[in-house]
């Protein structure tokens, strides 16, 4: 592959996965398609080389900008999605025309113009919430919020695609990522900034003990990577971190490491529906030759300091959007 379209590329995963691709592939040119919402931001690609990558601003949801991004394309591996749930709770509409209408554009594309690979990267929360042992791709989906559900309407679609018209389809669904240039809507980033500031940390009350297996963004690229490269068309593959942490525990350590107490935790209502846990078996990626490299302490140590670090970063994002939202979400709560 010397050409491949990454849409969603100026976003945490997305762009973590440009940044891998040029770093690996010296042959590979990148093309980033990212329409440059609230979370998108090209500050995340201030460490691609600007010679082997190509920017171009636009939405999945536009079905012309697809085709066009993708022509000449050997492979397109898709992060474009609304992705947080509480997002999804205040308002699904976004998410369904992204998530949903953006990925049937991209198989649309690919069908015409016999693109090789067609990666789809997606998420645990499709399979909804286990008490006991772990999901495996051959599970039923249950999807319990807006988001989840739109991602598994997204991976349906392609799946579709793939059995009617051949389209080379591979989903990869990974466990919570976390590491640098993570928007701070999410819950460790949030967390970890809040904290630097000695401002509240708004736990979910009822959610203190949910679980969640936390996968470091590198090790997530990498097996997105694998499944592009070595999985079969067709095929589900579970990226697991294999670190189940209860959200208490995680925020604790996160007031460890930035030598705040928990005078600091603000429990808050809990969010409608909320997943007690998540746990999904990546022994079929694993069989590939994947494996988590990054130490969860190593990860997570190394993860505030980045964020301790570079305020240059996300100062600038707590403003504007991100307070009006964070007023909706958590004022009255």
């Amino acid at each position: 592959m010397k050409r491949i379209l990454v849409t969603g590329g100026a976003g945490f995963i997305g762009s973590a996965f440009v940044r891998y691709l040029l770093r690996e592939y010296p042959e590979v040119h990148v093309v980033v398609l990212d329409k440059l919402t609230y979370a998108g931001n090209l500050d995340n690609l201030r460490e691609a080389d600007p010679a082997r990558h190509t920017f171009i601003r636009g939405d999945i949801a536009d079905a012309a900008a697809v085709r066009e991004a993708m022509h000449g394309c050997d492979a397109v591996v898709n992060f474009a999605a609304e992705t947080h749930v509480d997002r999804s709770i205040l308002g699904a509409a976004d998410f369904l025309r992204t998530n949903v209408e953006g990925v049937y554009n991209i198989l649309e594309a690919a069908k015409e113009q016999g693109t090789a690979r067609v990666l789809l990267v997606s998420t645990d929360e499709v399979y909804g919430s286990i008490e006991q042992g772990s999901f495996k791709e051959t599970d039923p989906l249950n999807p319990r919020n807006p988001y989840s559900a739109a991602k598994a309407g997204g991976e349906l679609i392609g799946r579709s695609y793939f059995t009617t018209f051949g389209v080379p389809v591979i989903i990869t669904r990974g466990s919570n990522t976390y590491g640098p240039y993570q928007y701070p809507e999410k819950v460790l980033p949030l967390f970890v900034t809040n904290a630097i500031d000695g401002e509240p940390l708004p736990l979910y009350k009822g959610g203190e003990h949910n679980v969640r297996d936390w996968l470091y963004v590198d090790d997530h690229c990498r097996g997105i990577d694998v499944a592009l490269r070595e999985g079969a068309p067709g095929e589900i593959y579970n990226i697991a971190g294999g670190n189940e942490r209860e959200n208490i525990a995680l925020t604790r350590r996160i007031l460890a490491l930035t030598g705040r107490d928990e005078s600091l935790i603000r429990l808050v209502a809990d969010r409608p529906g909320h997943d007690r846990r998540y746990s999904i078996d990546a022994g079929k990626i694993r069989a590939l030759g994947w494996k988590p490299l990054m130490d969860w302490d190593e990860g997570i140590v190394q993860t505030v300091r980045w964020y301790q670090d570079n305020e240059w970063w996300w100062r600038k994002i707590k403003s504007g959007e991100f307070r009006q939202y964070y007023e909706r979400q958590y004022g009255n709560r």
